[in-house]
C-alpha cells in the first residue's frame, strides 16, 4: 500500500460512497465516512416484517466483476464476503392479452421458450445482441475504462466519427430496438431495460442499448439472504481495511475558504477536517443543501440534470403462493409510449403502467414465512413535482396497480395480503435527500443532457467529488460503485 497520502471525508455510505472509500483506502488514504441513515449501503436497505423480508432498494445484481474489483484491492475474494447466484430465467413478461415471455441470456433459449416466437424473431433478437454487444465495446473502452464525463472529453477520445457511427449518436433507445426487431412484444421488452436508469427508451440516447447486452453476457444476478447481504459484505471489507464508518452521523454544511472545501460540519456541531471531500449525496442536494449554492451554474445544472423517475413501492407479504411468477416479472402496459409520457412529459401518474414485481421467495425460501410470497411492486411514477401528488392520489394510484395485477392473474391478490409496506416519492426523498425523489439519479434524455450525468469532479471547488447515480457513469448499482472507483483514479491523477 502507497505511503499516507492525505485524509478524505466521505459524505454518505450509498455503493458509491462505499466504493470511493474502499478504493482510496486501498490507496493509501484514511478515510473517514458520515452516513446520516443507521444503516450503510443507501438506497440498498431492507425491512424486516411479520417474517417477511423486503429489499426496499435494487433487486437486481449485474456485472458482478466491478464489485469483485473492491476485493481484490485488498487481496480477497468477493465470494469469501458475498455468495451470490446467477438466475437462469432473467425476466418473465406478461401482457394484458395474456402472453408471456421468458426471457434468457441466450437467444436461442429465449426462442425455444416461447413457441410463439419464430425464425425471423430469432434472426432479430441476434442481430439485436450483436448491436448491443457493439455498443458495448465502444462504452467499455471509454466511458467505463477511462471515466469519461463529457460529451467533449468523448470526442476527443473516440473521434467525430466513432463518436457519432459507434455510440448510435442520432438515434433514441428505442429507434435503435425497433430498427433491429420487429415484434412489438419483443420490442417491449427490449425497451423497457431503461428501467435501470429511471428514464424514457422514447427519449433516451440509443447508446443506453448496451444495457441488455451487459444483462446477457455478464449475467442477472441474486444475493443469497437477500440483497442487502451486498451492503453487509462491504461493510465487513471496510471494517477489515480500518475504514472509520460513522452511522447517524449526518453532515449538514461544508466549510471552504475559497476554491477548496475544507471541512464537513455535523448534525451536533463537530467540525471534520478533511484534505479531500467525496460526496455520495447527489450532486444538486449537495450544492444546494451543504453549500447553499445558488446562480448560473446550479440554474444550468437543473437544466440539463432533470431528475430520473421516482417510484411507488409497494412490499406486500401473502399468505399463498402464485405459480406463475418467476423472480424477476414485469406486467406491460398496453401502451408503454402514452405511459412514459405520462410519467416524462406530463408528469402524471400513469393510467396504465409497466408494473415491475419481485418474487425472491422463488429462489430464496428464506425470504417469507412457508406457503407466503414477499412481493416487490414497483410502477414509476414522476418525481415531486411543485405541485405534489396527493396522498388520495396516492391512494386511487395504488388501487389502479393492485387492479392491474389481480386482472392480469394474481387472483384475489388483496384479500391474500397479510402484511404490508408502502413507500412515495416523499419517503424516497426524506430518507436519501434523493433529488425531488428520484430513485436513479438524473434522466437519460439526448435533447437535454445526450445521456450524460453531472461530472465527478467538482466544477467549483478543486478538492470536492461526486459519486452515485447522479454522476457518470450513472444510475444502478455496478455504475454507482463504478464512480467510486473511477473518482479515486481522479484523485490519483490530479492530487
Amino acid at each position: 500500500m502507497p505511503a499516507d497520502t492525505g485524509t478524505v471525508v466521505v459524505i454518505g455510505a450509498g455503493l458509491g460512497g462505499i466504493s470511493a472509500a474502499i478504493s482510496l483506502q486501498e490507496a493509501g488514504y484514511r478515510v473517514r465516512v458520515y452516513e446520516k441513515n443507521a444503516h450503510v449501503g443507501g438506497k440498498l436497505n431492507v425491512r424486516q416484517k411479520d417474517g417477511f423480508s423486503f429489499d426496499l432498494g435494487p433487486s437486481i445484481l449485474t456485472m458482478p466483476h466491478i464489485f469483485e474489483k473492491l476485493f481484490t484491492g485488498a487481496g480477497k475474494a468477493l465470494g469469501d464476503y458475498i455468495p451470490i447466484r446467477r438466475l437462469d430465467l432473467e425476466w418473465r413478461c406478461f401482457f394484458e392479452d395474456g402472453r408471456h415471455l421468458d426471457l434468457y441470456a441466450d437467444p436461442e433459449q429465449t426462442v425455444g421458450a416461447n413457441p410463439w416466437l419464430g425464425e425471423k424473431d430469432r434472426e432479430d433478437l441476434i442481430r439485436f445482441i450483436n448491436y448491443s454487444k457493439d455498443l458495448y465495446e465502444a462504452v467499455n473502452e471509454g466511458y467505463f475504462e477511462e471515466g469519461l464525463d463529457t460529451l467533449p472529453e468523448v470526442v476527443k477520445f473516440y473521434g467525430i466519427i466513432r463518436s457519432l457511427s459507434d455510440l448510435d449518436y442520432f438515434h433514441t433507445m428505442h429507434q435503435g430496438v425497433a430498427k433491429r426487431v420487429s415484434d412489438p412484444y419483443l420490442q417491449n421488452v427490449l425497451d423497457h431495460f431503461i428501467k435501470y436508469v429511471g428514464s424514457s427508451p422514447y427519449d433516451a440516447p440509443a447508446v443506453l442499448n448496451v444495457m441488455q447486452y451487459i444483462q446477457f453476457h455478464f449475467g442477472l444476478w441474486y444475493v443469497d439472504g437477500g440483497m442487502y447481504n451486498l451492503a453487509a459484505g462491504l461493510t465487513k471489507l471496510m471494517e477489515e481495511l480500518g475504514i472509520e464508518v460513522h452511522l447517524n452521523c449526518e453532515v449538514v454544511s461544508l466549510e471552504r475558504e475559497g476554491e477548496r472545501v475544507t471541512a464537513a460540519v455535523l448534525a451536533d456541531g463537530t467540525v471534520v477536517k478533511g484534505d479531500l471531500f467525496v460526496s455520495d449525496m447527489e450532486v444538486i442536494p449537495a450544492y444546494e443543501r451543504l453549500l447553499g449554492e445558488k446562480g448560473p451554474m446550479l440554474d444550468d445544472y437543473r437544466k440539463r440534470f432533470e431528475p430520473a423517475c421516482s417510484g411507488y413501492v409497494l412490499h406486500l407479504g401473502v399468505n399463498c403462493r402464485y405459480d406463475q411468477l418467476a423472480h424477476h416479472n414485469f406486467f406491460f402496459s398496453t401502451d408503454p409510449e402514452k405511459s412514459h409520457c405520462e410519467v416524462f412529459h406530463q408528469k402524471e401518474l400513469p393510467k396504465d403502467p409497466t408494473i415491475y414485481l419481485v418474487a425472491p421467495a422463488r429462489t430464496d425460501p428464506t425470504q417469507a414465512p412457508a406457503g407466503c410470497e414477499n412481493l416487490k411492486i414497483l410502477p414509476h411514477v414522476p418525481y415531486i413535482q411543485d405541485t405534489p401528488f396527493s396522498p388520495e392520489e396516492y391512494a386511487a394510484f395504488k388501487e389502479l396497480v393492485l387492479d392491474k395485477l389481480e386482472r392480469m392473474g394474481l387472483v384475489d391478490l388483496r384479500s391474500h395480503i397479510i402484511t404490508e409496506d408502502e413507500w412515495t416519492p416523499h419517503d424516497i426523498e426524506d430518507l436519501y435527500y434523493s433529488n425531488r425523489g428520484a430513485i436513479y439519479g438524473i434522466v437519460s434524455d439526448r435533447r437535454k443532457n445526450k445521456g450524460f450525468k453531472a461530472p465527478k469532479k467538482s466544477e467549483k471547488y478543486q478538492n470536492l467529488y461526486f459519486v452515485g447515480g447522479s454522476v457518470n457513469p450513472g444510475g444502478g448499482m455496478p455504475m454507482a460503485v463504478l464512480s467510486g472507483q473511477q473518482v479515486k483514479e481522479l484523485i490519483l491523477k490530479r492530487e
